[in-house]
Parts: structure tokens; C-alpha cells; sequence
């Protein structure tokens, strides 16, 4: 029952991320446009390639990073772990800042020169592929979950600091749009960039489905899920794909998004009461996408004045980690 609660709460906020936003449209307006009735094509463009890819986007991306976040608090038993622990987004945000901070916002390779979003995605998504496959050779080599960990945390760190490196030596201009890149937002994915990141986010989210057994398994401990016969290093692998695959293509498109993965796991145990990750992980995923759809609602329908969606995500977060924190003491 509560997860029909929040499969049509999550679908309730879809269309109203379709029907609401700066620009007010008639209902009607905007149900023509949906069933192909329309022939205004400032409406449909507003409709179609504007408001249906952030509602996509927005869906997609919080139902990603709560997975992440549900999966590495399990392995790593950690209650604060999230999608950035492993330094992945902080690989995304150095691979970012290269490309703005260092080269202007425009890479040229021989006599092609990438530019606009595309560089920023490009730069992106290398710097998080990096991370992840330094971790997955670290992961063959590191036994202990912790010090995967400690090693994820360093290595965001070092990304940081190369960040601020970059920061020191680069001009206003280029630091004010990396700012800004840094703010998130569900609304850079375009429609013709939507097929991309919701095939990636797809395979990504039944990569964490599937993994629902041996997170159970791995409640009880490492010793007891081998004696059940999971196999630990390819589960953690498997881990790191799926998060990997997650945290880079929505930091990527969409900026270093936080607390999504760090409180909706919490949220959604609140809510179901269980450890069960049948249960739990689709839950959290709906948690997820509950909150960035009502967050993208909020950031858009303001005055004419977009609010950067890291601006509202810790309005949700926040009470709920220090819930956790006082919680467990």
C-alpha cells in the first residue's frame, strides 16, 4: 500500500511538473499539446522540450542518486554514505572545472573544437569514469570495505583540492560559470540528450534491483553472505558499476545534486518500517524521485526566478541526517 502511495505520488508530481511553471498555461493549453491537438509551437516548445525533459530528467536523477545512496549505506554500513563518498561526483566536479576554469569552456582536438554544454558533459563524464575505474582496480587489490572507503574519501578529497588549484589561477568569468554549474539543475538535459541519460539511468537502476539479494545477504555480515554464497568482490563490483554509471551521468548533466542519496534511504526505512531491500529499494527510488520532482516544481515556479535545486535539496536533507545522527547517538 505505501508503495502504491508513492508510485502515484511520484506520477501526480510529474504532470505537475508538466502543467506548472514561470509561464502559466490554461489546462486545456497544455492537454492539447500532450495528445498532438496543438499548433502553437511556442506552447509545444515550452511543453515538449522544455518542461517534459526536466520532469524526465527529475525523475530519473532522484530515483538514481537514492539507489546510490541506499547501496553504499548497506555495503559500507554506514548511515552517511551517499553517491559522493566514493569520489566519483568530486571526479565529475574536477573533470568540470578542468574544462571551464582551465580551458574556457571549449576543448579542441587537432581541428574539431568541443564547446557549450557538451564540453562540460564531455569533462564531466571523463573525470567520473576516471574515479571509477581507479576505484575498480583498487577494489581487486582492497579486501576491506572500509578502506575502499577511505580511499573513495581521499581521493575526493585530492580531486577537491585540484579544484581549488584551478579556481586560484583561473579568471572571474570562468569561476562564475563553474559556480553555476555547481548549483545543479534538472534543466540542462535537452530532448535530444534525454534518450542518453535515460537509457544510462535505466541500466543503472535494474543494476541496483538486481543487487537486492546480496544487499540482504550483506546486512548480516560479509562472513555470513559468503557462507550463503554470495560472492563479496563481485557484489562490491558490481556496486561500483552501477553507482559509478548513476553518479556520473547525473552530475554530469545536471551538476553535483546533494542529500538525495544521503537522506532518502532514511526516509524511505522511515516509511516502510523494513530492511528488506525487495521492498526497500524501490521505495528509496521513489522516495528519490518524489523529492527532486517537487524541488525542480519549486525551483522553476518562482517569480520568473530559477532557485538552484543544491539551494532546496538540504531544506529536505538536513533535518533528516541530524534525525539519523541524534537518533543513533
Amino acid at each position: 500500500m505505501k508503495l502504491i502511495f508513492l508510485t502515484l505520488a511520484t506520477i501526480i508530481l510529474v504532470f505537475i511538473n508538466i502543467y506548472v511553471g514561470a509561464v502559466s498555461f490554461s489546462f486545456q493549453e497544455i492537454t492539447a499539446v500532450l495528445t498532438g491537438n496543438s499548433n502553437d509551437p511556442s506552447l509545444r516548445f515550452i511543453v515538449l522540450e522544455s518542461r517534459l525533459p526536466q520532469a524526465v530528467t527529475s525523475l530519473l536523477a532522484g530515483a538514481g542518486l537514492a539507489a546510490c545512496g541506499l547501496m553504499l549505506q548497506t555495503v559500507f554500513r554506514n548511515p552517511l554514505a551517499g553517491p559522493s563518498i566514493l569520489g566519483i561526483t568530486s571526479g565529475s566536479s574536477l573533470g568540470v572545472a578542468i574544462v571551464l576554469l582551465l580551458f574556457s569552456g571549449s576543448i579542441t582536438f587537432g581541428f574539431e573544437t568541443i564547446g557549450g554544454n557538451l564540453a562540460v558533459l564531455s569533462g564531466a563524464l571523463v573525470g567520473s569514469f576516471a574515479i571509477m575505474t581507479l576505484l575498480l582496480i583498487l577494489a581487486e587489490r582492497i579486501k576491506s570495505n572500509l578502506t575502499l572507503l577511505i580511499v573513495g574519501m581521499m581521493t575526493g578529497y585530492l580531486s577537491s583540492s585540484l579544484v581549488t588549484l584551478l579556481s586560484s589561477i583561473s579568471s572571474a568569468r570562468n569561476i562564475q560559470s563553474f559556480v553555476n554549474w555547481g548549483m545543479g539543475t534538472f534543466s540542462d538535459v535537452s530532448i535530444s540528450q534525454l534518450p542518453l541519460f535515460t537509457t544510462v539511468v535505466l541500466i543503472g537502476l535494474c543494476l541496483s534491483l538486481l543487487m537486492a539479494k546480496p544487499l540482504n545477504l550483506l546486512l548480516m555480515g560479509d562472513f555470513y553472505a559468503q557462507s550463503m554464497g554470495v560472492k563479496v568482490k563481485s557484489v562490491r563490483r558490481i556496486l561500483l558499476i552501477s553507482t559509478g554509471l548513476l553518479s556520473a551521468i547525473i552530475t554530469s548533466m545536471c551538476g553535483p545534486i546533494s542529500f538525495i542519496g544521503l537522506a532518502m534511504p532514511h526516509v524511505a526505512r522511515l516509511i516502510m518500517r523494513t530492511d528488506d531491500h525487495f521492498i526497500l529499494m524501490p521505495a528509496t527510488m521513489l522516495c528519490g524521485a518524489v523529492l527532486a520532482l517537487a524541488v525542480n516544481v519549486i525551483s522553476v515556479c518562482h517569480g520568473g526566478m530559477v532557485i538552484p535545486v543544491n539551494a532546496l535539496t538540504p531544506v529536505a536533507g538536513v533535518p533528516v541526517v541530524l534525525y539519523i545522527l541524534i537518533k543513533r547517538k
